[in-house]
């Protein structure tokens, strides 16, 4: 006879301890599809790897540290990620919870009436009967495990999660600062073209006067007036693309923000710029996307578990213990104890073939997960291999086009002197100031490549979870 609940649970817990089998397919990573080694490109002076440097040491502006702060702490896509992270974790604590038996309390009254036809005196009969007790139910005894192969896919997909959420402040992080240096590139670049509309417009005016007086032709001043509105245009569009990427800046950060500081400009930004790359193995360990892939490989793994274990029986038990009286009083009296034990068996026979297909099902979908482990690891493997190449460029190509500005300023020099001596036209004149404008605007966007760039490696390798 069952004394007490703590057999009860005995009975659960050995069952439990009997549940050994697993179905779970051995996991087995592919070879990561990639070279051994990345392209060939500079070589990096820096030893420290990206995962060890902190966004507050590789972005030294005090404005972009601020506005990455509060990126972190506003962004609604990242507060997606955080609370898809908080459900993931819901849901494991949820599946987890089917590992071990449910233990329930119960209390229950029922009054029934008999007629007197029924019953043995003749007589209406009413009957009282109260009951407490504990009681587990239908808790599945895991003995090919299903429960724990459904377990270990929920972990899976949870951590998948939290891995999604680390992508999802990188990405922030990086992004942030690419829309911060894309305002202040664009802020500078209307400084250029403001000040360009401002010449061409005296020399313009200077134009006009000598038309006016017969010193030029007419075609001098409609080249000079054809000047000063394309500097107008320009100024026109460098406004827009300004207050386009004020915009985009504001979003990332998700908070109204100030306007840039003066005088501060591409130049004042001090990148790290000579991250070294690493070996491409390293990005297992440091890409979180890689990360979440591998998880949900890993899921993908125990879903076939899963499948497999519905070919087989399903046992489960429910029990319960308590006390039972007709009288209230008596309720706990001696002998009013009272037990079940309900053990319960379901074994597939005819399921017209839905289990083997639920089997092929989860093997399409764990192939499905390996190419995707495997794309992956090539999309982050060309990340890098192009961050390294640009960087291996970038630097020769500033310095490049900061000598065709320099030159540009000495052809005007040249063409301005010529002209006031009488040996050129104006045409020179106005043609080395369109050239200059040119050459200004390409330094520019030239300096905003070789930042964003650096950018770009430290985010390819990992870089933007820590702060210092």
């Amino acid at each position: 006879m069952m004394k007490s609940p703590v057999r009860l649970l005995a009975i659960a817990a050995a069952a439990t301890a009997l549940a050994g089998c697993s179905l779970t397919p051995e996991i087995v990573k592919p070879q990561p599809p990639v070279a051994e080694q990345f392209p060939q490109h500079a070589a990096a002076q820096s030893q420290r790897p990206a995962v060890d440097i902190g966004w507050r040491e590789f972005f030294t502006d005090p404005r972009l540290q601020q506005l990455i702060e509060t990126a972190l702490a506003n962004n609604r896509d990242l507060r997606t990620a955080a609370l898809n992270i908080e459900q993931a974790r819901a849901l494991y604590n949820v599946q987890r919870a089917d590992v071990l038996p449910t233990i329930n309390g119960t209390a229950n009254a029922s009054r029934a009436r008999t007629p007197g036809a029924l019953s043995a005196s003749g007589r209406p009969l009413l009957t009282d009967v109260y009951q407490v007790g504990l009681g587990i139910s239908a808790f599945e005894l895991d003995f090919f495990g299903r429960v724990r192969a459904l377990n270990q896919a929920a972990l899976a997909s949870y951590l998948a999660t939290e891995e999604a959420q680390r992508v999802a402040q990188i990405s922030l992080v990086s992004e942030t600062a690419k829309a911060f240096l894309a305002e202040l590139a664009a802020a500078e670049q209307l400084v250029l073209a403001q000040r360009t509309l401002a010449g061409r417009q005296q020399g313009y005016e200077l134009a006009k006067q000598r038309f006016d007086v017969g010193a030029s032709s007419a075609l001098d001043l409609r080249l000079s007036e054809t000047l000063v509105e394309s500097a107008r245009v320009s100024v026109l569009q460098l406004q827009r693309q300004r207050a386009q990427a004020h915009n985009a800046l504001v979003l990332l950060v998700g908070a109204p923000i100030g306007e840039l500081a003066p005088g501060n400009d591409l130049s004042s930004q001090q990148l790290i710029t000579d991250i070294p790359a690493g070996l491409p193995s390293d990005l297992l360990t440091n890409r979180p996307d890689i990360r979440a892939a591998e998880q949900r490989l890993r899921a993908s793994y125990a879903n076939i578990g899963v499948a497999r274990a519905a070919f087989f029986p399903r046992i489960s038990l429910t029990a319960g213990y308590g006390t039972a009286s007709t009288q209230l009083s008596n309720l706990f009296s001696a002998g009013s104890s009272s037990w079940n034990f309900t053990p319960q068996l379901t074994v597939p026979l005819f399921d017209w073939g839905r289990n083997r297909s639920n089997l092929q099902l989860a093997e399409v979908r764990r192939d499905l997960t390996v190419t995707d482990y495997e794309k992956t690891i090539q999309t982050a493997f060309r990340e890098v291999a192009d961050a390294l190449v640009a960087r291996g460029t970038l630097e020769d190509q500033v310095e490049a086009q900061r000598r065709v500005r320099v030159a540009e300023v000495e052809r005007l020099n040249l063409a301005q002197q010529r002209f006031k001596n009488g040996v050129s036209s104006s045409l020179d004149v106005l043609d080395a100031e369109r050239e200059l404008f040119t050459a200004e605007q390409t330094l520019v966007q030239t300096r905003l490549l070789r930042l964003t760039n650096a950018i770009d490696v430290y985010r390819s390798l990992g870089g933007g979870l820590k702060v210092q």
